[in-house]
């Protein structure tokens, strides 16, 4: 690894930037509890030139996939940041409904505790990320990290959820992420020529929808994990668009990590397919068949548990994933234009 995507003891702090105004640094946190079929986020975009912060805390469980039904959902946007925060030791500022979550660095690059109350409605976190490895950084220019610094770390969480007022035990692997740089505005645009209807895919032998999830300018990252409790596991972004007429899509990068050993995909020899619900578009069921550097291969089978949809369209899904014959958990990530599964259900119709 270059020196300059090795993590440095500064990175735990906010990133001095320019002065455009889309500048923003990110910090997520998620974890689940899988006997409950509970997954969990914190996540927070801090907009420096605006001095503003957006934050959101949700959890969901199998009783209901949006924010009225899920298991607890709480937002709070654009709350007025103080001068020179310090994200290794922060309160976020919260809102008329309470204050926001904690961060605090104990260790730096590999330990923090967050803490959460919201005693209103009888929720609370209290837990560390504890990292199994220094953060892994992706190269810069590759999808879907073209101008800004990202990684993910894997790590152990450990502490309590209050859920309804019932103390929740919290043990298993966590992921977190962090990015900073140029996000939304001219930076949101995408690169890709749009297809008109002449140049679609007409006939690709599979689904009617993956024709129009084919179609070339209409596609998206789809962003997947899942890892066993010793930390053997994987973590990828899949190209949907360029699926083939079967449905197996390409991977742009991530990892096989195995006896402690992280290896970065083979974008050549890895993709995905997923199976989806043809009424919601959401993906139940999914293969993954990975190949890294090394050459190493890993074979990987999940199961949709519980889903969540923020916005409606996109969602994130806990994960039941059967890695080379071991069960783990993780995510899929998968978010869409809201048009797109519109088109393919009036698709449908007009087939039926």
């Amino acid at each position: 690894m270059t020196e300059k995507l090795v993590f440095a003891p500064e990175d735990d702090c906010y990133h001095q930037l320019s002065d455009d105004p889309y500048e923003t640094e990110t910090n997520w946190w998620s974890f689940n509890i899988p006997e409950r079929k509970i997954g969990c986020w914190i996540h927070a975009p801090y907009y420096q030139n605006r001095k503003a912060v957006t934050w959101r805390i949700f959890a969901w469980d199998d009783g209901g996939f949006d924010p009225a039904r899920m298991a607890y959902y709480r937002k709070v946007e654009e709350a007025a940041m103080p001068d020179d925060p310090d994200l290794r030791d922060i309160t976020f500022p919260g809102d008329k409904h309470g204050p926001g979550y904690s961060l605090k660095m104990l260790e730096p690059g590999m330990k923090y505790q967050l803490q959460y109350e919201d005693a209103s409605r009888g929720f609370a976190l209290d837990f560390t990320h504890t990292g199994l490895h220094e953060p892994h950084r992706f190269p810069p220019g590759r999808p879907p990290f073209m101008q800004t610094p990202h990684f993910d770390q894997l790590g152990h969480v450990e502490g309590w959820m209050t859920l309804r007022g019932e103390r929740i035990r919290i043990d298993g692997i966590g992921v977190r992420d962090r990015t900073w740089g140029p996000r939304g505005g001219p930076y949101a645009a995408s690169p890709k020529k749009y297809a008109n209807d002449m140049e679609r895919v007409k006939h690709p032998g599979g689904a009617r929808w993956r024709e129009i999830e084919r179609e070339k300018g209409r596609g998206r990252i789809q962003y997947i994990f899942g890892h066993r409790p010793d930390g053997t596991g994987f973590l990828g972004f899949a190209r949907l668009q360029d699926a083939d007429a079967n449905g197996w899509a390409p991977m742009n990068a991530g990892w096989i990590r195995r006896d402690g050993e992280f290896g970065t995909l083979d974008a050549s020899k890895s993709r995905m397919r997923s199976f989806r619900n043809p009424k919601t578009g959401w993906c139940t069921h999914m293969q993954v068949e990975l190949v890294d550097e090394m050459s190493r291969e890993m074979i990987s089978e999940g199961f949709a548990v519980s889903t969540m949809s923020e916005a409606g369209y996109g969602v994130n899904q806990l994960m039941r994933w059967d890695i080379d014959g071991g069960i783990g958990w993780g995510e899929d990530q998968d978010v869409w234009n809201p048009t797109h599964f519109v088109r393919m259900l009036d698709a449908l119709k007009a087939t039926a």
